[in-house]
C-alpha cells in the first residue's frame, strides 16, 4: 500500500513539473470543485479589518495635520518638525511592530495575533482622542503604528494559510485594497469631521476585528505545526464546507510540514528553501518603497494645484480613489493573469511614468530658470499659459498610481505569505516587515536631502532606474505562485519536488 501511495505522489509530482498527468491532477481538482468558499470569505472579511484599521492609520495625519497646525490650544498646536513627526512616527511604530508580529504569530498563533494587535489600536487611538499635549499624540501615533505593523505581517499569513490555491491571490490582494480603501475613507470623512471625532470613527474598525475574529478558526497549517490535528481539520471543514473532504487535504499539508521539519535554526540559512525565499521578500519589500510611491504622494497635492484643481482636499480623495479602483482590478485578475506579469507590467508603467516625471521637473526647471530642486515646483508654472506643463505632472501621476496599485502596492505582501516554510515563516516575515518600515522611513526623512542633491528631474529618474532594476529583478528571481499550493511554492526554492506529499489517507 505504501508503494502505491508513493507512486501516486510521484506521478503529482511529475505533473507538477511540466508531465501532463490528468488522471492524479483531476484528484486535487476534484476536491476543489466541492470546496465551498462563503465562510472562507467570511473569515477573509474579518482579518481585513485589520489593513482597514492601517491605512486609517496611515490616511490619518493627511487630514489632521492641518487643523492641529492652527489649533487655538498652545498645547496641542503642530510647528512643521512636529508635524513631520507625527507624520512619520507611525513607521518607527510598524517597524517594531513587525519585528513583534514575527515572534507572536510563531508562539500564540496567527488568529490570537491578530486579535492582540487590536488592542493597541483601540489604546493609541483612544489617548488621540483624550491627548492634552503634543507627546500624547505622539505615543498614539506610535501604539496605532505599533498595531500597523503587526497586522502588515499576521493578516497576509492568515489569509494564505487558510485560503486554497483558486482563490488565494484575490483573497491575498485584499490586505492592500483594504489599506487603500481606508486611507481613501479617512480622507472622506476628514473633509467633514475634526480630528477627535476623526481619531474615533478610526477606532471602530479594529473594535470590530477583534469581536470577529473570536469567532473564526486558526488557521490549518498552524494548527498542524503544534501537533492539533484534530482541530486543523475542524478549521478546514468550516474554510472549506461540509462537502469537501478535510483529511484529504489536512494530510497533505501534514507530510509536507513532516518533511519540512521542526523548528528554525541558524543552520537553516544554509537551506536554499529559507534563503531563497528570505532573498525574494525581502529585495520586494526593499523594491517597493525604491519605485518612488512615498515621492509622488508628497507631489500629489501641488501638482493638482498647478493643474488648476482649486480643491485640494478632494484631490487627495481623488488620488485615493484611483488607487482603490486598481487594487479592485489587480485583486479581479490576480488568480488569472498571475503574480508575475502583474509585477512586470506594474513596474514599466512606473519605470515610464516617473521618467515623465522627471522630465517635467527639468522641463519646469529650465522654463523658469530654477533648478534648485523642491523650489522649483513652488513656482507657478501657470504663470506662463504657454509653459503650463501640468498636463504631463497629472499624466504621469494618473499612470503611476495605476501601475503601483496594479502591481507592486498588493504583490509584495501576497508573494511573501506564499513562499516561506512554516517554520520559518515567523521570522522571516517580519525581517521583511522591517525592511520594507525600515527603508520607508529612512527615504521619506532623506528624500528633501536627495532632492539638494541630485535636484528634482534627477531624483526621479534615480526611481525610474530603481523601477528598471525591478522588473529585470522580477524576471530573474520572483517565481510565479498562481494556482499553487504554498507547498508546491516552497519545493520549488528548494528544489526537491519530493516535498509535495499528495497521499491520501487511507
Amino acid at each position: 500500500m505504501m508503494e502505491i501511495q508513493n507512486n501516486e505522489s510521484r506521478r503529482l509530482l511529475d505533473a507538477e513539473n511540466g508531465e501532463e498527468e490528468t488522471g492524479v491532477r483531476s484528484e486535487q481538482d476534484e476536491y476543489l470543485d466541492k470546496v465551498k468558499n462563503g465562510k472562507l470569505y467570511l473569515a477573509t472579511f474579518a482579518a481585513v479589518l485589520g489593513p482597514l484599521s492601517f491605512g486609517f492609520v496611515l490616511g490619518y495625519s493627511s487630514p489632521a495635520i492641518p487643523e492641529l497646525s492652527t489649533i487655538t490650544d498652545p498645547r496641542l498646536q503642530l510647528d512643521k518638525e512636529e508635524a513631520s513627526w507625527f507624520g512619520s512616527i507611525v513607521t518607527i511604530g510598524a517597524a517594531i511592530g513587525g519585528l513583534l508580529g514575527g515572534w507572536m504569530v510563531d508562539k500564540i498563533g496567527r488568529k490570537l495575533s491578530l486579535m492582540f494587535c487590536s488592542i493597541p489600536y483601540i489604546f493609541g487611538f483612544t489617548i488621540i482622542i483624550a491627548a492634552q499635549n503634543v507627546w500624547m499624540l505622539y505615543l498614539g501615533r506610535v501604539l496605532t503604528g505599533l498595531a500597523s505593523g503587526v497586522t502588515s505581517l499576521v493578516v497576509p499569513l492568515y489569509i494564505s494559510e487558510m485560503a486554497h490555491e483558486r482563490v488565494r491571490g484575490a483573497m491575498g490582494s485584499c490586505v492592500q485594497l483594504m489599506v487603500v480603501t481606508g486611507i481613501m475613507g479617512v480622507y472622506i470623512a476628514g473633509l467633514s469631521l475634526d480630528w477627535r471625532w476623526l481619531a474615533i470613527c478610526c477606532s471602530i474598525p479594529p473594535t470590530l476585528m477583534m469581536v470577529f475574529m473570536c469567532f473564526m478558526p486558526e488557521t490549518p497549517r498552524f494548527l498542524l505545526s503544534q501537533g492539533k490535528r484534530k482541530e486543523a481539520e475542524e478549521a478546514l471543514r468550516f474554510l472549506r464546507g461540509p462537502d469537501a473532504p478535510a483529511e484529504w487535504e489536512c494530510a497533505r499539508i501534514e507530510d509536507a510540514s513532516d518533511d519540512q521539519g521542526g523548528s528554525f535554526g541558524m543552520a537553516d540559512f544554509k537551506d536554499p528553501g529559507v534563503y531563497k525565499p528570505l532573498g525574494v521578500g525581502i529585495m520586494l519589500m526593499l523594491f517597493q518603497q525604491l519605485t518612488g510611491i512615498n515621492a509622488i504622494m508628497f507631489y500629489a497635492e501641488t501638482i493638482f494645484e498647478k493643474a488648476h484643481f482649486k480643491n485640494s482636499n478632494v484631490a487627495t480623495v481623488v488620488v485615493a480613489a484611483t488607487q482603490v479602483v486598481f487594487t479592485a482590478v489587480a485583486a479581479l485578475v490576480m488568480d488569472r493573469a498571475g503574480r508575475k506579469l502583474l509585477l512586470i507590467l506594474s513596474g514599466v508603467f512606473m519605470c515610464l511614468s516617473t521618467a515623465a516625471f522627471g522630465v517635467y521637473f527639468k522641463l519646469s526647471s529650465e522654463t523658469h530658470g530654477n533648478s534648485s530642486g523642491l523650489s522649483l515646483v513652488e513656482s507657478p508654472l501657470a504663470q506662463n499659459p504657454a509653459a503650463d506643463l501640468s498636463w504631463l505632472a497629472l499624466s504621469s501621476m494618473g499612470f503611476f498610481i495605476t501601475g503601483f496599485s496594479l502591481g507592486w502596492g498588493p504583490i509584495p505582501w501576497l508573494v511573501m505569505s506564499e513562499i516561506f516554510p512554516t517554520r520559518v515563516k515567523g521570522f522571516a516575515s517580519s525581517v521583511c516587515v522591517l525592511t520594507n518600515w525600515g527603508s520607508a522611513f529612512v527615504i521619506t526623512k532623506t528624500f528633501q536631502n536627495l532632492m539638494d542633491l541630485l535636484t528634482s528631474a534627477g531624483t526621479f529618474w534615480l526611481f525610474s532606474g530603481c523601477c528598471a532594476l525591478n522588473i529585470v529583478f522580477t524576471i530573474i528571481f520572483v517565481p510565479e505562485t498562481k494556482g499553487k499550493t504554498l507547498e508546491q511554492i516552497q519545493a520549488r526554492f528548494k528544489g526537491t519536488p519530493e516535498q509535495l506529499s499528495y497521499n491520501r489517507p487511507t
